[in-house]
C-alpha cells in the first residue's frame, strides 16, 4: 500500500521541498496550499498521480475543516502529517521598549501554535487507520526558553514556545494509541517567512528537507520527545 503523507504550508521553501523529496521517494501527497506560488504547480506536472494540492490556512477553521472534506474524498488514511506552516511578523522587534505589534503576534500564535493544533484535531481520524502515526513539527530554537539569548521577537519565540507545549501534550496524550512524534529546528534556511526571502541564510530548503525527513521517518528516534535540530542536538526546553 503506498504510504500517504500531508504537508502544511507546502506553497514554498522547507514546505515545498518536503513535499519534492517525499513524492522523489514514492509517497502520495496532499500539499497545503495558502498562497498562489507556481513552484507546487510545477510538481504536479511532474508527479501527476502522486500529488493532490489542497487548500489550506492552518489559521482558518473552516479552512482546515474543508481540507478534511477534501483529503476524505480521495483517502481513508494518512500515514504522515507534517506541520510545518509558520509566519514570523514579530523578527524585527528587538527591546519590550521599541514598538509592539499586538494583533502580529496573536497572528503568528494562532498559525504557529493554534494552527497545527487545529490541523492535528480536524485529520487525526484519518491518522488513526494508519500503522505509521507519524506527526511531524517544524518548531524552531527560537522556542526553546532553555537557549534564549533574544531580546525580542516576542510573539514568534513565544508562539514557537507554545507550539513545543502543545507538542509534549499531544505526545502525552497519544503516544500510548501508538502515535509517534518528531519535534525539529531545521535550521535558518534561505526563505519567504518574514516576507521576503533570506539571502543571507546558510541552508537552500532542498539541503534542510533532505536532513529533515531523515529525522522525520527514522523509527530509532520515538522516545523520548526532545526538540531536535539539524545538526543532530538536542535542543533544552
Amino acid at each position: 500500500m503506498d504510504r500517504i503523507a500531508l504537508v502544511t504550508g507546502a506553497d514554498r521553501g522547507l514546505g515545498r521541498a518536503l513535499v519534492g523529496s517525499l513524492l522523489a521517494s514514492g509517497w502520495k501527497v496532499f500539499a497545503g496550499r495558502h498562497l498562489e506560488w507556481p513552484e507546487l504547480d510545477e510538481l504536479a506536472s511532474q508527479f501527476a498521480t502522486q500529488l493532490q494540492i489542497i487548500p489550506l490556512d492552518v489559521g482558518s477553521d473552516k479552512s482546515v475543516s474543508d481540507a478534511v472534506q477534501l483529503v476524505e474524498a480521495s483517502i481513508s488514511q494518512i500515514d504522515l502529517l507534517i506541520c510545518n506552516a509558520g509566519i514570523q511578523r514579530s523578527a524585527h522587534v528587538n527591546s519590550v521598549r521599541e514598538e509592539l505589534n499586538f494583533d502580529d503576534m496573536l497572528g503568528e500564535f494562532n498559525v504557529n501554535a493554534v494552527g497545527a493544533l487545529r490541523v492535528v484535531h480536524a485529520f487525526l481520524p484519518l491518522l488513526d487507520s494508519s500503522d505509521l502515526k507519524r506527526l511531524c513539527f517544524v518548531s524552531s530554537e527560537a522556542g526553546s526558553i532553555g537557549a534564549s539569548t533574544r531580546t525580542g521577537w516576542f510573539g514568534y519565540c513565544m508562539s514557537k514556545a507554545a507550539l513545543n507545549m502543545a507538542v509534549k501534550n499531544l505526545s502525552n496524550d497519544l503516544v500510548d494509541q501508538g502515535y509517534s512524534f518528531r519535534l525539529y529546528h531545521p535550521g535558518w534556511m534561505r526563505t519567504y517567512m518574514s516576507g521576503t526571502k533570506n539571502t543571507e541564510a546558510p541552508l537552500e530548503p532542498e539541503q534542510a528537507a533532505e536532513v529533515a525527513l531523515q529525522h522525520f521517518l527514522d523509527d530509532s528516534k520515538s522516545k523520548p520527545l526532545t526538540l531536535h535540530d539539524w545538526e543532530g542536538n538536542d535542543l533544552p526546553w
